[in-house]
């Protein structure tokens, strides 16, 4: 099966949700980096989540979903564009423990969901971490910030990370839908990681609710992409001055960075940063797919 994500709604009730499975883009971020099996885990979830909230959105551009704290465990972010490429990155210090929960890991924390719209201006949500799960955070992000009854399950490897969300739409006018709901999530949550993993969105949406009435839309393919480029860190670098640049690659012989994200390294020296500051001068390079 290929990396995509599956919507579907319950007919007749305000309930919609959504499956998605990650293996070569999943695949795709650990290559880039060693990261423990502690946050391997957390960091697949978070991906997973990422893209079942971007999907439920209307949004022309990307989401990033971030989990920032004071422990070993300092940042997690995921970016998710509305075209389902993807691209993820974490921070940590010292040796995670396996089995340390999450709240532990993160310390005193806040979940930040940022909407960046091709046109227009963004928005920015932030709350408290609630709940020891990447699963019970984003519920309790959508339930505080969305005022939208969400429930996830969320489940991750070395191999693949994939998961479910259902979601209540507001209530429609004289409509009592709190008996669909409660029933179409106990059934959801009867389902198993490996199910999750290992199951096609159709092989699965049966198990799980086979005396309901599912409607289940075309998929959509998802991929890791970096739009990371040499001539986006030139401009970076440019906001330095050239001062600072000079400064830099005297002492260094020359200027390294690497993208966070990838792992690409661009390396500029003497006469790349002389040529940062001469104007009608384009730095070779444009946006990069991996």
């Amino acid at each position: 099966m290929q990396d995509q994500l599956n919507r579907f709604i319950f007919e007749n009730t305000p309930i919609r949700g959504e499956v998605v499975r990650l293996e070569a883009t999943w695949q795709s971020v650990l290559e880039r980096h060693d990261y423990p099996v502690a946050l391997r885990i957390i960091l697949g979830e978070l991906m997973a989540a990422a893209a079942l909230l971007t999907a439920t959105l209307k949004l022309d551009g990307a989401l990033v979903l971030q989990i920032q704290g004071d422990g070993l465990l300092s940042l997690l972010v995921v970016e998710c564009n509305s075209d389902m490429t993807m691209r993820a990155t974490a921070k940590w210090s010292d040796e995670l423990p396996v089995a340390e929960s999450l709240n532990k890991l993160v310390g005193n924390g806040k979940c930040v969901i940022t909407l960046l719209p091709h046109d227009g201006q963004s928005y920015q949500g932030v709350v408290p971490l609630e709940g020891d799960s990447i699963a019970d955070i984003i519920a309790g992000y959508m339930a505080r910030s969305e005022q939208l009854d969400t429930v996830l399950w969320l489940t991750a490897n070395d191999h693949n990370a994939a998961g479910m969300l259902l979601q209540k739409l507001p209530d429609q006018p004289l409509q009592d839908d709190d008996d669909d709901w409660n029933r179409i999530t106990q059934l959801g949550g009867t389902v198993k990681p490996n199910e999750l993993l290992e199951l096609s969105a159709q092989t699965l949406l049966h198990r799980l609710f086979f005396e309901e009435d599912v409607r289940l839309f075309e998929p959509q393919a998802i991929a890791f992409s970096c739009p990371c480029s040499r001539a986006g860190v030139a401009n970076v670098l440019r906001m330095l001055g050239e001062e600072e640049i000079a400064k830099l690659v005297n002492e260094r012989k020359h200027i390294e960075v690497h993208c966070e994200f990838c792992n690409q390294r661009y390396e500029f020296d003497k006469i790349d940063a002389e040529q940062l500051f001469v104007t009608d001068i384009a730095v070779p390079g444009g946006e990069t797919r991996h």
